[in-house]
């Protein structure tokens, strides 16, 4: 089965989707990743990706349709993927559809996390990540342990993580994004999710959609 994981930024999709992947086999598809990684790069791409990003903006249909085809098209992903931050507008959602298609794939759910904005800002402008380790800690909800054996933890924010973008990207995704669900509504693939209270509470309403369309998958 291929899942789609949909809300808004700091909704959680990406903590949800890490669950997801251990407990039903599936292979993350993340375009956060995707584009970190060719920003990492220092690549004339991922400095255009990085330009967008920093302003608040979204980055070409284009260019995350091509990063997604690459993944789709191979064999060993085939109806194994959960897709998080993606498809992110109509245009995206029927590229996504043509391209799954291809594949002779299908779609089985659409997961919405709906999520309060003060709740979203802290989780976003709370976000430290450890430059060492990798792990990711909030000052509000999660934050690191004074003391640690594993790793002495050298926090960083990352250069999004402010409350302008977070506010454009906030609007970009009510304006663009949101339509999309009326999309997957009329498949008649779409589950809405609160994603207000804890993670694993969260979780729970999340694979217990997942166990219920296995049933007749």
């Amino acid at each position: 089965m291929n899942i789609i994981l949909f809300g808004p930024p700091g909704a959680g999709k990406g903590t949800q989707s890490d669950k997801l992947v251990d407990d039903f086999k599936l292979f993350k598809v993340s375009t956060g990743d995707l584009i970190r990684e060719e920003i990492n790069k220092n690549s004339l791409l991922g400095k255009e990706m990085k330009s967008a990003i920093d302003k608040g903006l979204l980055v070409s249909d284009e260019i995350i349709d091509k990063l997604i085809l690459n993944i789709v098209s191979k064999k060993k992903y085939s109806n194994k993927l959960i897709f998080d931050g993606y498809p992110r507008n109509i245009n995206q959602a029927v590229q996504l559809d043509k391209i799954i298609k291809k594949y002779e794939q299908n779609i089985s759910c659409v997961l919405s996390i709906k999520v309060n904005f003060e709740i979203i800002k802290k989780r976003i402008l709370g976000r430290m990540i450890c430059s060492k380790c990798g792990l990711i800690f909030n000052k509000y909800f999660n934050p690191p342990p004074r003391e640690d054996k594993e790793c002495s933890h050298i926090l960083e924010i990352r250069s999004d993580d402010n409350e302008k973008t977070l506010e454009k990207r906030f609007k970009t995704y009510l304006n663009i994004s949101m339509p999309i669900l009326d999309y997957y509504q009329n498949q008649n693939i779409l589950h809405e999710v609160d994603g207000n209270g804890e993670i694993s509470s969260i979780y729970k309403e999340i694979s217990d959609i997942i166990k219920g369309l296995e049933t007749w998958l």
